[in-house]
């Protein structure tokens, strides 16, 4: 099946979004593929961006096309899983594949590539029910998070107190002592008389001052421990059991 530029509507939406059924945008129309015997649009080729390299094409059957874009009648995950095209023709083995992945019934009348029958059946992420014949269990899982609070405070506090000092310190002090020398020499025109002689003596006193010096630098660093904690709560888990009826 040979890709074709001449598909009237479709060709015309070029770039236009793709979006799954649940409304999300799964990439954009980047080429159309026909029938050959009909001439009809079957295969919508979607842009690479959001699978990577890898080429995606979606059933045009049942999908709601309009200017503002297409809605196909598949889940995100449906698409994303389609088998992988490598040539710009679809074979009809290849073709079959991608109807059973989209849950296409495949017909040969009319065409020897094959066309769709039915409608698209959902598919996996459609719905929470496969098909009526199945039922889907669901269990709660203990997800743990983590906050921050706080357990408390490191206060650093300044006062002042007294406490008495003493140090040694050394006072020179000034004595007198009597220094007798011999004199024996004459000495005429001495008189005697009498006086008094003052020699001034010194001493040391300690003079007392203070000064503020720094004398440390007091901080609080803060660090981290790990504790282990074990975290017990009720999780819910659906069961599912199969009676069987042997009376029919």
């Amino acid at each position: 099946m040979p890709k074709t530029t001449s598909v009237d509507s479709l060709m015309q939406m070029r770039g236009v979004d793709v979006h799954s059924s649940d409304g999300e945008k799964i990439g954009s129309v980047e080429e159309i593929f026909v029938d050959d015997e009909t001439g009809k649009p079957e295969w919508i080729g979607l842009g690479t961006g959001f699978f990577g390299s890898k080429r995606v094409l979606v059933p045009v059957q049942g999908a709601d096309i309009r200017e503002d874009g297409v809605t196909v009648p598949f889940s995100k995950d449906t698409v994303k899983e389609t088998p992988e095209i490598d040539a710009d023709e679809i074979s009809q083995g290849t073709e079959a594949a991608l109807y059973q992945h989209y849950g296409l019934g495949y017909s040969e009348r009319r065409s020897e590539s094959g066309l769709p029958e039915g409608t698209p059946r959902r598919g996996r992420g459609d719905g929470d029910e496969a098909d009526a014949e199945s039922i889907t269990r669901s269990e709660e899982e203990l997800r743990v998070g983590k906050r921050e609070t706080e357990r408390g405070r490191a206060r650093l506090r300044k006062w002042v107190e007294t406490e008495p000092v003493e140090m040694d310190v050394q006072l020179r002090r000034e004595t007198a002592r009597v220094k007798r020398e011999p004199i024996d020499a004459p000495a005429p025109g001495a008189e005697f008389d009498e006086r008094d002689i003052d020699v001034p003596l010194h001493r040391e006193e300690a003079v007392v001052q203070k000064r503020k010096v720094a004398k440390e630098r007091v901080g609080v660093e803060k660090g981290v421990e790990v504790e282990e904690k074990r975290v017990r709560d009720e999780v819910r888990k659906e069961r599912v059991d199969v009676d069987e009826d042997r009376s029919r």
